[in-house]
Parts: structure tokens; sequence; C-alpha cells
């Protein structure tokens, strides 16, 4: 090589990805790359202009921006821009100036391309680093906020590849080589199909990657005979065809996944990847989850904790919807929960019996906002010994609740937390405990069905958590009486609407002259939702999902669950952003309104919603408690 390409390579090798490339391929990458020279305040890309190029700074700076002229990032020696469009459509997505006199190599599509084909470390730097480039993707809000409505099963454009458990690994290569594909789910076909699409997975047992043939069949030398079943991946994360997109980037980075199976009636019907995400146009402002898994302490996360509400204001200023805003903090307050407990297995080691760490009530169902607490609790083992294992599981779990109260989510004064001794106990125990509750309703156990039947399993061996999901959808179903009393409990948060339709305010304390939109509002909203999901045998969570399946059923009136979703919808946006403004106002969030600060247009909106849920509330009375003895 000349001269002026080894400095190429000497430099490229100083900076990842280069830095993972082989000796060889860095060498034919410099011998490829041209030089362009920008003066101070030339404009080096525009917004939608072609681009067919990867930029490196050599030296100099680069400022770019969002597509509405606000700066987005600057750049410095060894920064790369342009990926974004390269991965995506071919056009600019980012505009660029040269802030000072600055040299870039550029790099041509058909490489970039061939070496990310060619080597992971350079396709995983671009595609599925946390850091920057998943921020890239996702910090610019789409004009038309397409991830608010667009579903999961628009991303999949073929069918779903699959192998059986007993497929040797050469013929899985074989079939992903032919199919072009990055990844398979592997299948048994001796495991029975239930009728039952909720409890069906669809024979689909595990996926394999070609990180597992990588890294489970070439680099220990494995025989090409070996089964599929030995090397695939089963701790499986699924998601259903019809959630949201940004949920799909959510869970990836929740869990650090590169590929995701994606289930329609519990059928696999098709595998997306983060890079099927960059490649989609829309991207969302939420990129926390990533930083709060790489904290070192609990004073870390504090620290870190405090970046929330302005990642907050962020997505409401973005228009982002509610069923958004409330998934996206959700799982926020998942990772934080996460980080915590492998920081508190760091410090008093390993659980001595396994065990789930569940979340539960408005971040069980994604409708999680910035005022909030904490509720959890723990599901044991049923070899759990008080004698043994009582201190260790103490000790967890006061760490986490107290990391937990650190990082803003203040304690729950119900006491629901795995911080008490009451609220960890076993499988079966746990199965005993929400047997009585459904069988003996009572004010105080009504209470505690209405917080811990909205669960999720966060750590540990979350299935357990969605083991207690079914079971609840059952026993409730069957239950009449123990449905009828929910309903009446939902009957109890009355909205502030006086005789004459006008809002009823506080008349006294703190809050003055305003009403609680989560305790007169989307609280009971939950509540009215919960009961009809619950007669139905609904497994969902999610309010605006649970819906959605009381819709399918036909169980309620034409139009009225439309009516509760747009009820629920307009609610929470109204706290959302009242909270939002507050923020920005250096204020204390939190969810009491002064309707007077609203317009009249929104006043006439807000009472119809109040209407609404009055009317809902009403129907309960007429739909479960009429024909039973309770009041």
């Amino acid at each position: 090589m000349q001269a002026e390409q080894i400095e190429i390579a000497q430099f490229l090798a100083q900076h990842p990805p280069f830095n993972d490339l082989p000796i060889k391929a860095l060498n034919e990458l410099a011998q490829q790359v041209e030089v362009a020279y920008f003066r101070a305040q030339t404009e080096i890309l525009q917004l939608g202009q072609d681009i067919a190029d990867l930029y490196v700074i050599r030296s100099g700076s680069v400022e770019m921006y969002r597509r509405n002229g606000e700066l987005y990032n600057r750049l410095a020696v060894g920064g790369i821009f342009g990926q974004m469009g390269l991965l995506m459509n071919r056009k600019v997505r980012f505009p660029a100036t040269a802030l000072e006199d600055t040299l870039v190599y550029c790099i041509n599509v058909e490489l970039f391309n061939r070496y990310c084909d060619e080597f992971d470390a350079f396709a995983d730097y671009f595609e599925t680093d946390g850091n920057v480039r998943l921020h890239q993707a996702i910090v610019e809000q789409a004009d038309s906020n397409d991830l608010t409505t667009a579903k999961v099963k628009s991303l999949i454009h073929r069918d779903v590849v699959t192998v059986l458990t007993t497929s040797t690994v050469q013929d899985v290569a074989k079939l992903m080589s032919e199919e072009a594909v990055s990844s398979v789910l592997v299948t048994d076909i001796n495991k029975p199909v239930n009728d039952d699409p909720e409890e069906d997975d669809g024979q689909v047992v595990g996926i394999i990657t070609d990180r597992d043939l990588r890294n489970k069949v070439v680099a220990p030398g494995l025989s090409f005979d070996t089964q599929a079943q030995h090397i695939m991946s089963t701790n499986l994360v699924i998601l259903d065809a019809n959630a949201y997109v940004f949920e799909a980037v959510l869970a990836m980075l929740r869990d650090s996944l590169h590929h995701l199976p994606v289930v329609q009636k519990r059928r696999p019907i098709g595998v997306i990847s983060l890079s099927d995400i960059l490649r989609y146009e829309s991207q969302s402002s939420l990129l926390l989850v990533r930083g709060i898994l790489a904290q070192q302490s609990v004073e870390d996360l504090t620290h870190y904790a405090r970046q929330l509400p302005n990642v907050f204001v962020r997505m409401v200023n973005e228009d982002a919807n509610s069923h958004m805003v409330g998934t996206a903090m959700a799982v926020i307050g998942r990772t934080f929960k996460q980080r915590l407990l492998i920081l508190a297995e760091e410090k008093y080691g390993p659980a001595p019996v396994p065990y789930c760490f569940i979340a539960l009530g408005s971040m069980a169902r994604d409708e999680q906002l910035i005022v909030t607490d904490q509720d959890n609790a723990l599901i044991l083992d049923d070899s759990y010994n008080d004698e043994l294992h009582n201190e260790y599981f103490q000790n967890i779990a006061d760490f986490v609740c107290d990391g937990l109260a650190q990082c803003g989510y203040t304690y729950c004064d119900g006491e629901i937390m795995a911080s008490f001794k009451k609220w960890r106990k076993t499988r079966s125990q746990w199965f005993e405990q929400f047997a009585d509750w459904i069988a003996k309703p009572k004010p105080q156990t009504l209470l505690h069905s209405s917080i811990f039947f909205d669960l999720d399993g966060v750590w540990g061996k979350t299935k357990w958590a969605d083991e207690l999901k079914v079971f609840v959808a059952k026993q409730s179903k069957a239950n009449r009486v123990f449905l009828a009393n929910m309903a009446a409990n939902a009957r109890n948060r009355t909205p502030p609407l006086g005789f004459f339709k006008g809002f009823v305010l506080e008349h006294n304390g703190q809050h003055k002259h305003s009403m609680n939109l989560k305790r007169r509002g989307t609280a009971p909203l939950s509540d009215v939702i919960r009961v009809h999901a619950l007669a139905i045998g609904s497994r969902k969570q999610n309010s605006f999902d649970r819906l959605e399946d009381i819709i399918a059923a036909k169980s309620l009136p034409e139009g009225k669950a439309q009516d509760l979703r747009d009820a629920l919808e307009y609610i929470a946006m109204m706290r959302i952003r009242h909270q939002a403004l507050q923020i920005e106002q250096g204020e204390e969030p939190d969810n009491n309104l002064d309707p007077h600060q609203l317009s009249p247009f929104e006043q006439r909106n807000l009472k119809e919603a109040f209407a609404i849920l009055e009317k809902a509330q009403n129907y309960l009375k007429f739909s479960f408690i009429s024909n039973t003895n309770v009041k």
C-alpha cells in the first residue's frame, strides 16, 4: 500500500467499529476510501438528498441537525455520520455542516453493506449498540408519529422460517443461507398444539441466530450433526403482531435483544430485528433504558434518574399518545428494578432458591407516568425455607425498594412492597392467596385484587407471573359473585361531576380548586375496564389492550368500549400534559388539575369523558350487580 493508505488504515484502526476489523479487511478499506475536504460552515449533507457514503471525520468537527433545524449532535475526530441514511432509504436523515475546516474519509455504500454482512461486530455497531446508534434511530420524531399507531406486523415482509429441534446445525445453516435470514425459529412436533390460542405458542421452543452458530457451534468445534435443540436459545421474548412498533423498540432495549419473534394468536408469523426497526421511517425519542443498565451503583442510578422528567417532557412535546408514554415509563421503571436486582445479587450473592420479582399496578399495565409510587412483590420457589432463606430475600427486597425510592419511585403508602414479608410468598402460596381473594371477596381483599391482579414478571422466573395471570383470568371469569364485588368496588371512585354536570373541585387543602385526574379519572376507568376484561377471561394487562379483547368479545353494547377508550385517552393525556407543563415550569408534578386553566373546548371534552366514565360505572350495576346480593 501507499504511505497515505497506510496512514488511513492506522487511523481507522484506532476508532470503532474499524478497530474490530481483520487487518486484511482494514487494509482493503483504506485502499478504497476517498478523501473530501469541507471549509468551515460548509454544508456537507442536505436533508433528503441521496446518500451513497459513510463519513468518518479525520480532522475538524461536524454539526448535525434534526429536520426541524434544531441542533442534534456535534461530532469530532473519529466521529461517524451518514449511517442512518444508508441503513434506511439512502436519503439523508440528519443534515450535516462542517463546524470548522474538516477532512472526512468517505466509504462507499457497497463496501459498507458488504462489511455489515461479513463482520458481525461491524454490523452490530451500527444496528444494535445502545449508546449512540440506536439513539440515532429513535431520537427523531416522525411528523405523523407513526409509532403510536403502526403495528409490529407492518415490519414483517416474509414468511417465518422454522426448523425442527432434531434438525442438524448444518441443515440449519444451509436453510438460513438459502433463505437469506439471520435467524430461524425452532419448533417441536412432539409438543401438542392447544386449542386455546392463549395457551398455545405454536410449538415454538427456541430461536437460533447467526451468533448462536458462531459462538455455540464453530467456536467450540461442535459436530455439524449436532441437533438444533442443543444450541438454540430458549429464553424467548415474544411480541404480539398487534403490538406497536415502539413496544418492539422498548422490548429490544430492555432485554438487549437482536431478534424478536412475532406471533398472531400465539402462532409465529415472523421475526424482526433491530435493523428492521432502523429501516422503519418512524422514530421515538426514548433511549434511557440502555443508560440505566450501564450504571454501576445505586448512587449512579439515582443520579441518572434525574433525566427521567426531561425524557417524559420530550415524549409529550413530540405528541406521543398516552399508550406510548405509559408503556415507555413502565419499561423504564422495570429497567430500574432489573438493574437494582443485578446490583443486589452482586452484593448478596446468587439467590439460594429461584424467584420472580413482580411489578404491580400501573407499571404492570404499562400505564405508568412520572408521578408514581412502587408496588411490587416476590414469588419464591416452593423449596423456599423461611428459616434458611428469609434473611437473603429481606436484604434483596430492601435493597431494591430503597434503591427505587432514591430513584424517585416513592414508597407505597399501602405497604404493597416486597420489603414487607407478607408480600414474599411461594408459588403455591400465591395461588392459594389469589384463590382465596376470588372465593371470599371482602373490601380489603378486593383492594388487593385490584392491585395484585395487574402483575408483570420483571426479573427471575418471569413465567411464574404469567401462570398467575392465567389462573386469575380463569378463576375470575367463572365466579360471578367475585365479579359483582369487583364491579361494586369499581364504582367507589366517582368522576368529579356535579348534578348539573359541572366540575366538582376540592374545597380546601393543598389542592384547593382542583380535581385529581388519577383518583377521579384514569384509575376508576382502569377499574371499570378490568372488570369487563376479567368477565371475558382476558389475560391482557394494559387497559387499551383489554378494550381490544372486550370489543372482540362483543361483551358491551356497540360503541361503548370505543367510548371508554376515547375517555381514557383524553383524561390520561390531560393528566400527562398537566405534569409535563409543571415540570417545564420548575414545579413538582402532580395529578391535580385546575379546570379553569383549560380552554372552553377542553373543558367540554373533559366533561364528556367524565360522563362516559359515569355511565360506564352505572352500567356495571346493571350488568354485574343487580342479579346478586352485592350492593
